[in-house]
């Protein structure tokens, strides 16, 4: 009888658990240090907000990729696209961005997430930013191969093939494809794209990145008040 009770009590503990949702507090301390660098040094208005995973956070030359326009980068390694959608009120909310563009995914497969999954953790995003924001364009760069996770190919091919289908049906809302063209003809992941953990890429990578972002930005993010000083890449 105790031994039942101990197995009812476990029970009811672990369907506690999965009753709240998952656990985004390992990412306090990112979300608290962007809170701090925005009151150090307040982010620009009429900006074009990056958000997503550690594909995000590590674009270093995000700023010289597209010079002409003002950003944030909200990107925080490891997180997943639910991630994103939790801490809303505090990485996209306060920014009133004029255009987002969102990468996640990958993290969220290698997790255990089904593509049907992402594909509605992005719509879940979409849905609460526009809460604030109805008609703010948002692009989803779609999830990349990578050498590190290519056991995951069918599933990221399939999550690309939910998230376009969802996105095409959508207004103000772009799927990017980056995938093509980081495979090779053999449909593997190119090798000269990543750094040495075969996940993160290199300059070769989001070079084949910029080349999808810069004509949605040039359609959807144009207007004056968003564009910086025509010459300030120059000063």
């Amino acid at each position: 009888m105790k031994r039942l009770t101990i197995l009812l009590t476990l029970l009811a503990l672990s369907f506690a658990a999965h009753a709240k949702g998952p656990d985004h507090s390992q990412w306090e301390h990112d979300i608290q240090a962007f809170e701090a660098a925005d009151r150090s040094s307040p982010p620009p208005a009429n900006a074009v907000l990056f958000v997503g995973s550690s594909s995000i956070r590590l674009w270093a030359s995000l700023a010289a990729d597209f010079p002409e326009y003002r950003l944030i980068n909200r990107g925080f390694g490891g997180s997943d696209l639910d991630d994103a959608t939790a801490f809303a009120d505090r990485i996209v909310k306060p920014y009133h961005p004029v255009a987002i563009v969102i990468y996640a995914g990958d993290n969220d497969l290698q997790n255990g997430d089904t593509p049907e999954q992402v594909r509605d953790d992005f719509a879940a995003f979409v849905t609460r930013v526009r809460q604030d924001q109805p008609e703010v364009p948002i692009a989803f760069i779609s999830i990349k191969p990578s050498v590190a996770r290519m056991n995951l190919l069918s599933n990221i091919e399939r999550a690309n093939a939910l998230i376009s289908d969802w996105s095409m049906a959508q207004k103000g809302v772009a799927f990017l494809d980056v995938a093509p063209a980081m495979l090779d003809a053999n449909g593997q992941p190119k090798q000269e794209l990543f750094v040495g953990d075969g996940l993160h890429m290199n300059p070769k990578g989001y070079a084949l990145w910029v080349a999808q972002v810069r004509p949605w930005l040039a359609e959807h993010a144009t207007a004056a008040e968003v564009k910086r000083d025509p010459n300030a890449a120059m000063k």
